[in-house]
């Protein structure tokens, strides 16, 4: 049965929670049966997908843009603190696309307001640019916003993920974007420098000049997941981690930063392959998982459990990979996140799913007993049977209590953007 915190007597809410932490302390053999609490954020579209992440007013608390796919809306939601983050939060629409599959928050004209990159798939095929009003106190204000189109995407691609990067050192945010289906590629958009701007632009709006960005082609693509950066080389920039899909060249591998010259002159990002060529890969987590002081990385796989990718030296050498069974009762896999779930100092994994219908969980976390190298996690529940079609997790403390709650968006039953309060779990035996 489904509880909503806001429909649940204090006492029966505590008594629960306590129930459930008893549970795990009696060493339960698979999910409990109970969900975890879910909050609201914002239900009021259709088709939320995916929750990125980043501070806009710089209060230290991290705010959310989603894009709602077939609602055609990209939003932004301003975390009101932990005490008011169980009710819904204040948001303002940023613009009006099609098919939006992504948005993503960056300062992209150097303004100090954060603005926000959708990216569209369908017949849109187009990454936009929202920009954010320049007076901070009008920023929940719809019609304070702008949306124009980056010339050099527009009809081109369905463009899926975007992240902000600095690659070429010229002060401006570039982005890494990706895309599926035909002519799909792993690229970069380049920023023109700051004093650029179009013939009739002011000096105010220069840097916004959309038509003068870039995009430079890194690698073929078949149906791109999931964008990282991370320096995987240790050699001080950042690479390019990411999941593909589909297609002959599928599977889990990251391009190697060629530095700031190089790059910008077009020389290549040399791909080092990690894995999972052999499977259907989704969403992708890295973490040091077993706290050994290198990182894991962790890919859900589209029916066959989540695959775990261990480096076996230097990142450009071969990686090896294992198992972990998916539990039964769940739908397929579709996103993953590392984090101390139970606070007994070891890492969880915490995954989501798509095709959950019926009775089957879209959301549980999984603990090892002996070893990351144990086949078969225990599971444990988090969403219980609401929900069909999950997106990305994040794993952060929304509401202050020192724990790790689950932050996530349900896009099929229309759930919206959601986040699962953590019942205080202790560690099991």
């Amino acid at each position: 049965m489904f509880r909503r915190h806001d429909s649940l007597p204090t006492f029966i809410r505590g008594s629960a929670a306590i129930w459930l932490a008893c549970g795990l302390a009696a060493g339960s053999a698979s999910a409990e049966p109970e969900p975890w609490i879910r909050h609201v954020i914002d239900n009021t579209a259709r088709g939320a997908d995916g929750v990125r992440l980043a501070d806009v007013n710089g209060d230290g608390l991290l705010d959310i843009a989603t894009g709602w796919e077939e609602g055609g809306l990209v939003r932004v939601y301003i975390h009101p603190g932990p005490d008011k983050a169980a009710e819904a939060w204040p948001s303002v629409t940023v613009g009006k696309v099609k098919s939006p599959e992504d948005a993503v928050l960056a300062d992209l004209d150097g303004d100090g307001r954060m603005d926000v990159v959708s990216c569209c798939e369908g017949n849109q095929r187009t990454v936009f640019v929202h920009w954010a009003p320049r007076e901070p106190d009008r920023y929940l204000e719809p019609d304070a916003w702008t949306t124009e189109a980056i010339a050099a995407t527009a009809g081109q691609q369905m463009w899926m993920f975007a992240v902000p990067m600095q690659i070429d050192g010229r002060g401006a945010i570039d982005l890494i974007v990706g895309s599926k289906g035909s002519g799909a590629t792993v690229g970069w958009l380049q920023s023109p420098n700051r004093g650029s701007r179009a013939p009739n632009a002011t000096p105010a709006t220069g840097s916004r000049d959309l038509a003068a960005w870039r995009l430079h082609p890194l690698r073929d693509a078949g149906w791109i997941m999931s964008l990282q950066t991370h320096d995987m080389d240790g050699d001080g920039d950042l690479d390019i981690l990411a999941s593909d899909r589909k297609g002959p060249r599928r599977g889990v591998f990251w391009l190697e930063n060629p530095g700031r010259s190089l790059a910008t002159a077009g020389d290549s990002w040399r791909e080092h392959r990690i894995g999972g060529d052999d499977r259907e890969v989704m969403f992708l987590t890295r973490g040091d998982l077993d706290q050994d002081g290198a990182a894991e990385i962790v890919a859900a796989v589209r029916g066959r459990g989540l695959t775990i990718f261990q480096a076996t030296g230097e990142a450009a050498e071969p990686w090896r990979s294992f198992e972990v069974t998916m539990p039964d009762g769940v739908g397929t896999g579709k996103g993953v996140a590392i984090g101390d779930i139970d606070r007994d100092g070891r890492q969880d994994l915490v995954f989501t799913c798509e095709n959950a219908s019926g009775e089957k969980s879209g959301i549980r976390w999984l603990s090892y007993s002996q070893s990351i190298h144990d086949p078969v996690w225990k599971d444990h529940e988090i969403s219980g049977s609401e929900g069909i079609k999950y997106d990305r997790v994040e794993l952060i403390d929304l509401d202050g209590d020192g724990d790790l709650d689950v932050l996530t968006c349900e896009e099929s039953a229309n759930l919206g953007v959601i986040w699962y309060e953590n019942p205080h779990l202790s560690p099991g035996p």
